[in-house]
């Protein structure tokens, strides 16, 4: 605490109309209710310097990151999107439920095809009673790494949070860059048969800060007023890395997750893997000064290689000497897999939930990677994962493949041979998952590869279990799943046992993205209400270029509230 004095006295301003001149900057306003919002997408790059080297990115409206869509619960979204690049692009909203508009979530090969260099396509769907902190992102490739921004849906007029009104609100998205061309080192990596290379950096909003080369000045900051609470709407739109997040000596107060109010706890540092959003709250309540807001890694997976250099923002009071030191903030250890947990442990639904009561369709689905035999006659080249095989990824030992139309268009126009409807409800052998044996090396660790989709009744009631494997390594992985939300019911570590495994039936949190922990389980319900095709998949890009997902089919129901609507006429095809 005394350097913490120390520091102080050397940043606290000694002229006090720099205080009082300071800005006042209000909160954004709420946006009017059952409106209608356009927005005008263009993919186009942008030319930046970052980490000493030039390179193009692939943008929204050449902004990294991309433009916020502000809007309000119940609004109606329209985003004409307009490609101008040479790539693929396609957009998904993530966290957006698309309730009857399961043609524009996005996800490429999923439910359209991409929308090609020169053409446009026009999104449309309602934020059906869903407000929070959302995002959407490129789901072609990787190019989520730059193309990505926020969506902040406001309660309706009248609505207040469920906390004390902040005084301003901000969005802090997390992000990893490369120097590459993400495009082409998909490419190469898939190519390799090997591992994905760490991102260069880590940036908070684009920013990677002053720990990386040529980055002195490539910092993002927050002005803050003494004894004001903010609301912090943080995003991981990282690709291949989950992340820690903290602010030197404040407080995070947890009260949002995936766009649904939990009840409110506090910690000194939460974990997002990419694809989750959580709303914070963070009280100035520290002496004047400038504080480090921090990223850093969690790498829960044995023997991978990951970017350790923390990216760092400012938390800077109004009335900070502009060039004091920051005061460094302290993040658990990048393997510290309690303090993951202990964060999972505080999230609970806002209010008691209505789970359902009996399950209609059960599934176990393992999560994991696999080392397939080398096929290539260049193995030095082609086959550089372990053992001299290739790395890939799977749901139930079942690598995804993606086809060459979307699987949406053939399901609804019954055109055969694109996929099958026949993924397991379960692994075809029960052993011990977390610990290997028999599925590791030197044994078969190779996957399945095909199209497989599970079709579920309209209304039926579902539960997951999602369980690591131990066939490469254990490992952390975020599973999201496209069209719903769900209630994660339990977790745990180990093997998924029923006679011992403990669920929270009573106020179980409300999720779009759940962290399979390391070498254990987590089970999930909801029910499928919600016709369509839906991706569900690991949010690790690496993983998902390896093939772990699958599609869940939700049939139609009984009339036009419960029918997938036709497509539309812009949809692009392959």
């Amino acid at each position: 605490m005394a350097n913490l004095a120390t520091s102080m006295l050397l940043c606290l301003s000694l002229s006090m109309s720099y205080y009082l001149q300071a800005f006042h900057a209000m909160a954004h306003e709420w946006p009017g209710g059952g409106s209608t919002r356009f927005y005008d997408f263009k993919v186009q790059t942008l030319r930046v310097t970052k980490l000493c080297n030039t390179k193009e990115i692939v943008t929204i409206n050449r902004m990294f990151p991309g433009p916020v869509i502000y809007a309000q619960e119940d609004d109606r979204i329209i985003v004409k999107v307009t490609n101008v690049t040479p790539y693929n692009a396609t957009i998904h909203w993530h966290g957006v439920r698309q309730k009857l508009s399961c043609w524009f979530d996005g996800p490429s090969y999923i439910t359209q095809c991409p929308i090609q260099a020169g053409q446009t396509f026009t999104y449309e769907f309602t934020l059906v009673k869903q407000k929070g902190t959302f995002f959407w992102h490129a789901h072609v490739s990787w190019l989520r790494a730059t193309a990505h921004g926020a969506i902040v849906v406001y309660p309706k007029t009248g609505i207040p949070y469920p906390f004390k009104q902040p005084y301003e609100e901000h969005i802090i998205i997390l992000g990893e860059y490369w120097l590459r061309d993400v495009v082409q080192l998909e490419r190469q990596v898939l190519a390799s048969g090997g591992a994905a290379p760490p991102a260069d950096a880590f940036t908070i909003n684009g920013h990677p800060g002053p720990n990386y080369n040529c980055s002195r000045n490539d910092v993002y900051r927050i002005e803050v007023v003494p004894g004001k609470t903010y609301l912090l709407r943080l995003i991981n739109a990282g690709l291949n890395m989950e992340n820690f997040f903290a602010i030197a000596y404040h407080n995070l107060t947890v009260v949002e997750v995936d766009a649904e109010y939990t009840k409110s706890f506090t910690t000194d540092s939460v974990m997002l893997g990419p694809g989750q959003t959580m709303n914070v709250l963070v009280t100035a309540d520290q002496p004047i000064g400038k504080y480090s807001m921090a990223m850093g890694p969690y790498m829960s997976a044995q023997n991978v290689s990951f970017q350790n250099i923390s990216a760092i923002a400012y938390f800077q009071y109004l009335g900070a000497a502009p060039n004091c030191l920051s005061l460094p903030a302290k993040l658990p250890r990048f393997n510290d897999s309690l303090a993951v947990m202990t964060v999972m442990d505080g999230l609970r639904s806002l209010n008691p939930v209505d789970v359902p009561k009996e399950i209609d369709a059960s599934l176990f689905v393992t999560v994991g990677l696999n080392i397939n035999k080398c096929q290539s006659k260049t193995p030095q080249w082609n086959c550089q994962g372990t053992n001299n095989g290739t790395f890939a990824a799977s749901m139930n030992n079942i690598s995804f493949v993606n086809p060459t139309v979307s699987v949406l268009e053939a399901y609804y126009k019954k055109i055969g041979g694109h996929f099958t409807e026949d993924f397991p409800d379960s692994p075809l052998k029960f052993y011990d998952f977390v610990n290997g044996a028999p599925n590791n090396a030197p044994n078969n660790t190779q996957a399945t590869n095909g199209t497989r989709t599970k079709v579920l009744e309209y209304g039926s009631r579902v539960q997951v279990i999602f369980q690591d494997t131990g066939t490469v390594t254990t490992e952390n992985h975020p599973i999201h799943l496209h069209g719903y939300s769900f209630y994660v019911v339990g977790y745990g570590t180990g093997n998924f046992n029923p006679q011992t495994a403990d669920f929270n039936l009573i106020d179980p949190p409300y999720m779009n993205t759940i962290g399979v922990p390391v070498g254990g389980w987590a089970a999930i319900q909801f029910v499928a209400d919600n016709p369509g095709v839906w991706f569900m998949h690991c949010h690790l890009d690496i993983h998902q270029s390896w093939g772990l997902g699958a599609v869940l089919i939700v049939e139609n129901g009984k009339g036009e509230l419960e029918t997938l609507p036709h497509p539309p006429a812009d949809l692009p095809r392959c």
